[in-house]
């Protein structure tokens, strides 16, 4: 089986039977953002949990999307402030940090939170500042708000230098900074101070500049890593972004959130579409909320098998990144498609991503990253 490594394509078109569409110029020849969705038996690209919910998340879930669907001829609780609530005490327990219901955003996964907060202060005529290599999707919520994209350097070793981080916020005075920590794809955390020192240059920024601290693998960070959420009650312009699609395992079911001053919160209310939030989106957030301590027991695994994971592959003469998400960026190959091609032939779907030569492992069961071991072997000795 041979595929594209990064990404699914599919045409793009402008002209339909001898009719021309009135494609967006900047989007013509681009293809649609996709991770290769194949039926291989070990599936280790897009950093899922791999464990699916036990039977009694199942249940209460099953019994809540039951019990909604019984109103689903209303429009769902615009506000979700259940929900917003409950996602309240779970940072409280998660992080330590309390934060007012008011300053919780929740929608559609992660990817919508982002893409309402460049609506909100994004825009023509603005920029939004970030720090390559990371997230691929960054740069096309800019395009798609018609936010001009200026990406900065990581250093060598994929951290974040401030001095070079400041320099730029003070030269391109950007209306948004995304700062991803865990940094997806090298899996490195943001420190505090580099976070507070991001902040304290953005305050300067002419007209306002909201920093955001995209925390998607936070739950995934190693003991005694921070999360930036101790930031919010000292800087109002800050927003922590986090997910239920990796810890809680919930990726079908697409939520996200956004932790925040409740200023903040309330422009991205004037951006979001009416009842974005489905009823059943929320009491299936709501019903896995109430299994977190279960789901987080989840996630200790995961993460002591990263970190065997790390020093695995160091072992076999590879280079790999320390990390605090739930994958492993590794590397580094003189054909680094060819190896994915290899894993690829033997069952193995991992991620081929930039910077050029490394590759992606998101973490899997004990016995899918036996698998993945194996093949690993038989192609490198190849």
């Amino acid at each position: 089986m041979r595929m594209d490594a990064d990404e699914v394509r599919w045409p793009m078109v402008s002209r339909i039977d001898n009719v021309t569409l009135p494609l967006r110029p900047e989007l013509v020849g681009l293809n649609p953002y996709g991770a290769p969705q194949l039926d291989v038996p070990v599936l280790l690209n897009t950093n899922e949990n791999p464990y699916p919910p036990s039977a009694a998340v199942v249940d209460d879930i099953a019994e809540a999307v039951r019990t909604t669907a019984q109103g689903l001829n209303r429009y769902p609780d615009r506000d979700f402030l259940a929900l917003r609530t409950e996602l309240a005490d779970y940072l409280a327990t998660e992080s330590g940090v309390r934060v007012d219901p008011g300053g919780i955003w929740v929608a559609n996964a992660s990817n919508e939170v982002m893409l309402h907060v460049l609506q909100a202060f994004g825009g023509p005529g603005r920029t939004v500042l970030s720090f390559a290599p990371t997230y691929s999707m960054y740069p096309e919520y800019a395009r798609d708000t018609f936010t001009t994209w200026v990406a900065g350097r990581r250093t060598e070793d994929f951290t974040l230098d401030p001095d070079h981080a400041t320099a730029l916020v003070d030269q391109v005075r950007p209306s948004v900074v995304l700062l991803a920590s865990p940094n997806n794809p090298t899996g490195t955390a943001l420190p505090v101070a580099t976070a507070r020192a991001v902040l304290d240059a953005a305050a300067g920024v002419p007209g306002g500049c909201v920093v955001v601290v995209d925390e998607a693998y936070g739950e995934f960070r190693r003991p005694g890593t921070p999360s930036a959420t101790e930031l919010l009650a000292e800087h109002r312009h800050l927003a922590v972004v986090r997910t239920m699609s990796k810890a809680f395992g919930l990726a079908g079911a697409r939520v996200g959130y956004l932790a925040a001053a409740t200023e903040l919160v309330d422009a991205l209310r004037v951006v979001r579409l009416p009842y974005h939030l489905s009823a059943v989106t929320q009491a299936v957030a709501r019903a896995a909320l109430r299994h977190a301590p279960e789901l987080m027991a989840q996630v200790g695994e995961l993460r002591a098998q990263r970190d065997r994971w790390v020093e695995d592959l160091r072992a076999r003469g590879l280079t790999a990144c320390d990390s605090d998400a739930n994958f492993v960026l590794f590397g580094v190959f003189d054909d680094a498609h060819a190896l994915w091609q290899g894993l690829l032939d033997r069952g193995v779907l991992v991620r081929e991503v930039g910077p050029a030569g490394w590759l992606r492992v998101s973490i899997g069961t004990p016995d899918e990253m036996a698998v993945f071991g194996t093949a690993l072997d038989e192609v490198v000795d190849q």
